[in-house]
């Protein structure tokens, strides 16, 4: 068995049924290429939403690919870091793609933790990053180019290379600020599984707390953080609007996030707060 053979059975790849994740974010099979990885991870983002609600609720079955699958694909729920890059760095493979699963360090200008899952993925020739679980934040691949600014649903983003590191920045106004700082260097599965278990555990952790949901379409970024449900635009209007238990279901829904009637009854109990 090849190093490269080796690599892939370590992620399970084969267990997606690539056609059912397809008709899941309603695409057809291409071949890859530039355009079709900037298509696929589009059509990704904006099928399966980022939430942290199973982590919210102490429900979390992890991040094997099998359970992965079984919430976002079967159940047409959505999930976080974890759960969409093992997801989509699966269906990539699959349709040919040379994929390799990055950590990055979240907002490392304060100091922000090294556990959120990225990739980059090859396609016509060149490396892009590809960040399907960052919540409200990419929409597309961008290419691993030093000073490489794309349009991100309106919000221009930039990747500057430090040396051996790499920095996804945002603009804002006329300054750019780091959203998070990685390196080509490949990990393991079982490192994921750390970073996940401090991510869905820890107090300290940000989705632990407090419920994480995040939409993001061209011109448009819906969350619900906590009791807040805020709206931004590129434009930099913004609204703020705190949902109320009685609202907290049809917010849910408009976020593309159905429970059941227990998970529902079981997150009533802990909201607000």
């Amino acid at each position: 068995m090849t190093l490269a053979a080796e690599q892939v059975d370590e992620w399970t790849v084969d267990t997606l049924d690539l056609d059912a994740y397809l008709g899941r974010i309603g695409q057809d099979r291409a071949k890859p290429s530039a355009d079709a990885l900037r298509e696929l991870a589009k059509a990704h983002i904006l099928a399966v939403p980022f939430e942290n609600v199973d982590v919210v609720l102490g429900q979390h079955k992890g991040i094997a690919l099998d359970d992965v699958i079984g919430k976002l694909v079967r159940r047409h729920r959505g999930g976080y870091c974890y759960e969409h890059g093992s997801l989509f760095a699966a269906a990539a493979e699959q349709l040919g793609y040379p994929v390799r699963r990055l950590v990055a360090r979240v907002q490392p200008q304060r100091n922000g933790p090294y556990t959120h899952m990225t990739l980059a993925i090859e396609a016509g020739g060149v490396q892009h990053l590809v960040d399907v679980g960052f919540g409200a934040g990419m929409l597309v691949p961008m290419p691993l180019v030093d000073g490489a600014v794309v349009d991100q649903a309106g919000w221009p983003h930039r990747l500057v290379q430090d040396g051996d590191w790499w920095r996804l920045q945002k603009q804002e106004g006329d300054d750019w600020t780091d959203l998070h700082a990685f390196t080509l260097t490949p990990m393991h599965r079982i490192d994921y599984e750390v970073y996940h278990h401090y991510t869905s555990t820890h107090p300290r952790s940000p989705f632990t707390g407090r419920l994480v949901i995040m939409r993001l379409e061209e011109g448009l970024s819906r969350k619900l953080v906590g009791e807040e449900f805020i709206v931004e635009r590129p434009d930099g209007t913004k609204e703020t609007t705190e949902i109320p238990a009685d609202r907290l279901d049809a917010t849910l829904r408009e976020l593309d996030v159905v429970l059941t009637e227990d998970e529902l009854a079981k997150l009533l109990t802990i909201y607000p707060g």
